[in-house]
């Protein structure tokens, strides 16, 4: 989706991370509030169905924290695009 890299962060004024917090930090509270519990949510219910498919004796936690490990460029990558996505909504709403 988006390339992020060390010239653009120069450019930008940071990394995507950073400006994600300067808006959540500065947008209307009820368009924040609403992200997060959206986010939230998102994230309980990938963890039931990621749940209802592992192993007997497999754990979420690890099973994650292997991904990270063995993906952590293009987890990396997927993060700055969700920073960048996130901003988007947050602003386009808060106009």
């Amino acid at each position: 989706m988006f390339d992020f890299d060390e010239e653009e962060s120069a450019l930008f004024g940071g990394s995507p991370r950073d400006k994600y917090f300067d808006i959540i930090f500065n947008a209307n509270r009820n368009l924040v509030e609403q992200a997060l519990s959206d986010n939230l949510r998102r994230i309980e219910i990938l963890e039931r169905l990621l749940e209802d498919r592992l192993e007997e004796g497999e754990e979420i936690d690890r099973l994650i924290q292997n991904y990270a490990v063995e993906h952590m460029d293009e987890v990396e990558s997927a993060l700055n695009n969700a920073y960048i996505a996130g901003m988007g909504d947050i602003l386009t709403q808060n106009e």
